[in-house]
């Protein structure tokens, strides 16, 4: 255990007396005027001093760690997370590695059981790829829950499956035609199965009752204290509306946030036009400056935007949700009202997009930050256009290992080579910030550390790495879920770092991921997490 006294001797002639000083470390600074040090000292929440003089900064009241030669890093920034739906998950069924749909069935039946009539059953996380790759149908659902509504979202959050009343109770029949952006998958009588894609799923998603403010705030808080359990200080929730928003501002204001949230307004809609008129919104635990766009699908549910079809569907080139034109419009909104863009795609045909909307809106205006988010599937030619318009990519590392199990199915060797590709990114010269995509991936970022270094799976799948050309070094991997993630949020002179005058959010770890053997990243974990300078997270 760490101990964390009080200091009883009185220092003199001191400038500037810490609150806190830790000591005996083994601290990765991610910072390069002095990438290692041994202690740091912290005052009102922010690193006063980093290196073996911080003794000077001890007074009577300065609270002492003695880290026990224990790593410490900055803490970790995830670039691209959706809070609200870790919270819907942890309150409802996950059912992330479930191999088969019969045991899906399994879990609604038991679900069932516990819910009055005609209450809906939610979940999310299935993947029909754990069992051969055949999507589901409502008949499967039927079986099991005849007086329950049941809508269970892909793992990707770009499909949905419903049973029969659920696609009752959506109108979906089979004279419903395809929403523009979004499919209904049909049977070869044209009749709907229960699958429905992108923007179809509103169909039923808009027919389940909504959660009130109060639940919003209990899950908002829930994925909060989670993420600050597992080592994240800092979080880009990518595409959040108001509901969130003012659930936010009431746990800020009850001091019941452990974490700093960069919210991204999603969508083009009334909060974005509010936000326009009156300018970014900039402060210690909640950042409104960024709007999220999506322009396609997925890969797994086969709606991502391809230029060609997909190499294991001929007949299917995926959905491009946003024209460029509209891209482009909303970009230019942006840029007039110091707002950053941020667009979701994966194919390359989105990805191609969204560049080319961005260039036409920043006419040389380099230093607006805009964003990729995934930034999947990558044409060559097209890293030189991220390089070009200084576009981010957001890129999540557990992607390309656990789509590695399908990718040259689905892509053909060719379209592999830009896929998954942060290396790629680095040598054209183009920032990448790390993430997960929480809950479509496990929220642990040390899962995310240790897939950027290895390209591997839990199990070191496959040997030597997946596209082991790509892998990135520790140093470069703890920068892109640190210091990258300030940058991409406008905010590395504020956190990223140990450095004087940043904030003082960092982590002390069970285990030193800068030197132990790579497998054992994954079973690393906080045993502080510290946010300016308070104890967030303790591990007993």
């Amino acid at each position: 255990m760490l101990s964390i006294v009080f200091l009883l001797t009185t220092a003199s002639g001191l400038a500037q007396t810490a609150d806190l000083v830790v000591e005996n470390a083994q601290v990765y600074t991610v910072d390069a005027a002095k990438p290692k040090a041994s202690a740091f000292a912290v005052k009102d929440g922010k690193f006063i001093a980093v290196g073996t003089d911080v003794k000077k900064h001890i007074g009577p009241q300065t609270r002492k760690i003695d880290a026990q030669g224990a790593a410490i890093i900055p803490g970790l920034i995830d670039s691209h997370v959706h809070m609200r739906s870790l919270g819907d998950m942890l309150e409802t069924m996950d059912l992330r590695g479930v191999s088969s749909i019969e045991e899906v069935a399994r879990r609604v039946k038991e679900t069932a059981a516990k819910l009055p009539k005609g209450t809906w059953i939610r979940g999310r996380n299935w993947d029909q790829t754990n069992w051969g790759g055949k999507f589901p149908v409502a008949a499967d659902l039927d079986k099991v829950a005849t007086e329950h509504p049941v809508y269970l979202t892909r793992v990707d959050g770009h499909a949905g499956w419903g049973n029969s009343l659920a696609l009752v109770a959506g109108g979906v029949t089979k004279a419903s035609e395809d929403p523009k952006g979004g499919q209904i998958i049909r049977d070869a009588a044209g009749n709907p199965t229960g699958i429905l894609v992108d923007r179809a799923q509103a169909m039923v998603s808009r027919k389940i009752p909504a959660l009130t403010d109060e639940q919003v705030e209990a899950r908002l808080k829930r994925a909060a204290q989670e993420c600050a359990r597992l080592g994240m200080t800092s979080v880009h929730d990518a595409g959040a509306g108001r509901q969130e928003l003012d659930a936010y501002r009431r746990l800020i204001a009850k001091g019941q946030l452990p974490v700093r949230i960069n919210m991204m307004i999603a969508g083009a809609g009334e909060l974005w036009e509010e936000y326009l008129k009156k300018g970014p919104e900039i402060g210690d635990k909640l950042t409104v400056r960024s709007i999220k766009l999506v322009a396609d699908g997925a890969m797994g549910s086969r709606g991502a935007a391809f230029f060609q079809p997909y190499s294991d569907d001929k007949q299917n080139s995926g959905l491009l949700i946003l024209q460029k034109e509209y891209i482009r419009d909303v970009a230019k909104d942006a840029v007039a009202k110091g707002f950053q863009v941020a667009t979701h795609a994966i194919g390359d045909k989105a990805n191609r997009t969204a560049l080319e909307a961005y260039g036409e809106a920043l006419q040389g205006k380099k230093d607006r930050r805009f964003r990729i988010e995934h930034a999947q599937v990558v044409s060559l030619p097209d890293f030189k256009l991220y390089a070009d318009f200084a576009v981010i990519a957001s890129l999540q590392s557990t992607h390309a290992t656990s789509d590695m199990r399908w990718a040259q199915d689905r892509l053909g060797p060719d379209r592999l080579l830009g896929a998954w590709a942060p290396r790629r990114f680095l040598n054209a010269g183009v920032r990448i910030a790390n993430g997960s995509d929480f809950p479509v991936e496990d929220p642990n970022p040390f899962w995310g550390l240790y897939s950027a270094i290895t390209r591997q799976d839990h199990a070191g799948n496959p040997p030597g790495g997946f596209m082991p050309s790509e892998k990135l070094s520790r140093v470069e991997t703890l920068k892109s879920w640190t210091f990258d993630g300030a940058y991409a949020a406008f905010e590395e002179d504020k956190k990223g770092s140990i450095t004087p005058g940043k904030v003082a959010d960092f982590l002390v770890l069970t285990k030193d991921v800068m030197t132990i053997p790579e497998k054992e990243i994954l079973t690393t974990l906080p045993k502080l997490t510290v946010l300016g300078g308070e104890v967030v997270y303790e591990k007993k």
